[in-house]
């Protein structure tokens, strides 16, 4: 018999999806350490921050009846939350808590701060997730359509507006956003999920009352977002690609939007995820104008009364959303460009 001989060659390749998920894999996996060190930094200066604050947690907790307290009951509750303990003892038994899941007790709220994380996440997530998506659907339609009528009025128009906006605070749009359409015409309501007279939550309801929070945060950040795809559509319309297109009588539309556009939005993913924490932070502002149960009115609350284990579970919540944004915009951004490694 003839022995058999190895196949010549070389050995086969891995195949391509394979080894783009263990390149995943590993980015999420060096992502994650990252995250570590930040959310210790920032659990830290946090809690220093409380630490250093003058209001008496005691005090805080007894409200309007520590007037009449005895300073021993006082003390008692110092005793019990171990506020006189060393600051590191205290940091130790606070982190130790958290990794258990338990993140501690509102004092301005008088319930558990998992609880109010539970009950109010879901709305600024809504609010958020909405926002981003008006935001990025105008953005794109506008700043294509400028970028193809560059030096029109069309063009014109749409920057002077974005330059405008990007002066305006963000809780000024709201309240003008009040004044037009709830106080003087009448459409939308001022503030709130439901009306008051409401005895259930009815979707319907509840979107109709989201529409202004919704419009007003997506213009306040949508000026960076429409001159960002302004001047990179313009640009890639100069592309030899774009130019060949042109030359073979590709229509006008296909041009823009299936040559421009498409080399536009790979860096366009990169702005969405390093613009993330302005947005939520412009998200605090309008749950406040509008008076919405989100965590940005219970964090604008915490910090108005020294609530620290609400503010520092608030800031922690949002530190790890951005931080998933920012790995979510990498796998995206690598997603559509195959040429990028992820395990480099």
């Amino acid at each position: 018999m003839t022995a058999s001989l190895p196949a010549s060659g070389p050995p086969p390749r891995t195949p391509i999806r394979r080894r783009r998920l263990a390149g995943a894999g590993r980015v999420i996996r060096r992502r994650a350490l990252v995250a570590v060190p930040v959310l210790a930094a920032t659990s830290m200066s946090m809690f220093a921050l409380g630490a250093a604050s003058p209001v008496d947690p005691a005090q805080q907790y007894a409200g309007a009846a520590a007037f009449t307290t005895s300073e021993e009951n006082l003390a008692q509750i110092r005793d019990n939350w171990g506020v006189d303990d060393p600051l590191p003892v205290q940091y130790a038994r606070w982190l130790g808590n958290l990794l258990c899941g338990d993140l501690g007790w509102s004092t301005s709220r008088h319930e558990p701060v998992a609880d109010v994380l539970a009950a109010r996440a879901g709305w600024t997530l809504l609010l958020v997730g909405m926002a981003l998506a008006l935001v990025l659907v105008a953005s794109l339609l506008l700043g294509t359509l400028a970028a193809y009528r560059r030096g029109g009025w069309f063009d014109r128009g749409l920057r002077a507006v974005a330059y405008a906006v990007q002066s305006m605070p963000v809780f000024w749009i709201g309240l003008a956003a009040i004044a037009v359409f709830a106080l003087s015409l009448g459409w939308l309501p001022a503030g709130g999920l439901t009306d008051v007279t409401a005895t259930a939550t009815d979707p319907a309801d509840v979107a109709r009352h989201l529409v202004l929070p919704v419009t007003v945060l997506a213009i306040a950040q949508a000026p960076w977002f429409v001159l960002f795809i302004r001047d990179a559509v313009a640009d890639s319309l100069r592309d030899d690609h774009v130019l060949a297109a042109r030359a073979r009588g590709l229509p006008g539309r296909t041009v823009l939007f299936g040559h421009a556009l498409r080399t536009a939005l790979l860096p366009f993913l990169t702005l969405v995820g390093t613009h993330l924490p302005e947005l939520v932070g412009g998200a605090v502002l309008v749950e406040t104008v509008f008076s919405l149960p989100g965590l940005g009115a219970v964090t604008v609350q915490a910090a108005l009364g020294s609530d620290f284990p609400l503010l520092a579970a608030t800031t922690l919540a949002t530190t790890v959303v951005v931080l998933t944004a920012n790995l979510a915009t990498d796998l995206a951004y690598a997603t559509a460009d195959p040429r990028v490694r992820l395990d480099d």
